[in-house]
């Protein structure tokens, strides 16, 4: 059961926005010019609901959660929009007054627990320390309070685990204990950054399920960042599909999977493998590569990649245009289950043109509005 489905069955009057992300843009001045990783992006995420955010590597989506956490400092990045957390507005915080809302208010499950973990300080200590921080606990409240996290997050033996060092510990384990430490001081809003990025098949599903239940527990909200829609399909009441640093499709769950538009989530999901192939079945990749964020297209960023390309598309950018059913989004100019991306695609294939390229367009062949 999601998020959603909890608490459609609990009380309304538990529904509370606690962050609004309004033309959210984050750059980076670099050598060979400005990279453009986040552009204008919006949305808003209610107490208790999950959102996800999906997209490839290099799509924008780790910057995304950094920037509204405020841990992209620095001289060379530019970041512009509002972030307003329960109604305060965050992105002109420093670092000094952003320390009072990390771990407390927001936190983050990075990707990789190795190299998120220090090294050389034992588990124990890497929770107690903002315990110390944020709740003013002594020393045994603090132990007993990390060995009931640890105990929570499915640790076996937690006394022992917080005398263990992060290599001491297998892969799952160290993402267990990177959970405790962002859980442990009771944040509103909980980033999860590709939490089962390098876990086996049975391990990511025993992290997903975790950070499941501890969310139900704690009426947490969470951002889950993924690659896999197949991920967040079960997982998430909304999605935001990113591409190129921008919101590609931005829908409720269901009807990102029953009514998709854009050609790139069509193109994710045929990219994930299924259950019901033979063996060996080569995988629906999506070819070419993602866009250069210093000098994008211009047009569509995903139209050198497109098999419904039109001429239009190289030449303009779609805007992100609101679908029939309410709070679905979108940014294309030939979205999927319409006439016009049934021709297109048909002309494309008659044709035989490379993926990306738009086939030749007769004279009797009207132009699509």
């Amino acid at each position: 059961m999601t998020a959603l489905d909890a608490e459609t069955s609990g009380s309304a009057t538990l529904r509370q926005t606690l962050l609004e992300v309004t033309d959210l843009s984050t750059s980076f001045r670099t050598e060979r010019g400005v990279v453009h990783a986040v552009d204008g992006v919006t949305f808003t995420l209610d107490r208790g609901r999950t959102l996800g955010v999906v997209g490839e590597s290099g799509s924008g989506k780790t910057v995304l959660s950094r920037s509204i956490m405020g841990l992209l400092g620095g001289k060379n990045v530019i970041r512009n929009g509002s972030v307003r957390y329960e109604g305060t507005e965050i992105i002109g915080y420093s670092a000094k007054q952003m320390s009072s809302v990390w771990g407390a208010e927001m936190s983050m499950i990075f990707q990789d627990p190795m190299t998120s973990l220090n090294p050389v300080m034992k588990i124990g200590k890497q929770i107690t320390e903002s315990l110390h921080r944020h709740l003013d606990v002594d020393k045994d409240e603090a132990k007993q309070t990390a060995v009931a996290l640890l105990k929570s997050v499915g640790i076996p033996a937690p006394e022992q685990r917080l005398e263990e060092y992060p290599h001491q510990l297998s892969g799952g384990m160290r993402q267990r204990v990177t959970i405790a430490i962002a859980l442990a001081c009771g944040p509103k809003i909980l980033f999860a950054d590709e939490p089962t990025t390098a876990l086996d098949v049975t391990v990511q599903a025993q992290i997903l399920d975790l950070l499941e239940d501890q969310q139900r527990e704690r009426h947490m909200a969470m951002i889950l960042v993924t690659h896999d829609l197949g991920v967040v399909r079960t997982r998430a009441d909304e999605i935001i599909v990113m591409y190129g640093g921008k919101v590609v499709e931005q829908a409720p769950t269901r009807t990102l999977f029953s009514s998709k538009k854009m050609p790139y989530t069509e193109a994710l999901l045929r990219s994930i493998p299924r259950l019901d192939m033979p063996s060996h079945t080569r995988l629906d990749a999506i070819p070419g590569r993602p866009p250069n964020l210093i000098s994008p297209p211009k047009g569509c960023n995903f139209a050198p990649r497109c098999r419904y390309v039109q001429q239009r598309c190289l030449e303009e950018r779609p805007p992100l245009v609101e679908a029939e059913t309410p709070g679905h989004f979108y940014r294309c100019f030939f979205p999927i289950g319409t006439p016009e991306n049934a021709d297109a695609l048909e002309r494309n294939q008659a044709a035989g043109t490379p993926v990306g390229v738009p086939a030749p367009r007769s004279a009797s062949t009207p132009e699509e509005s």
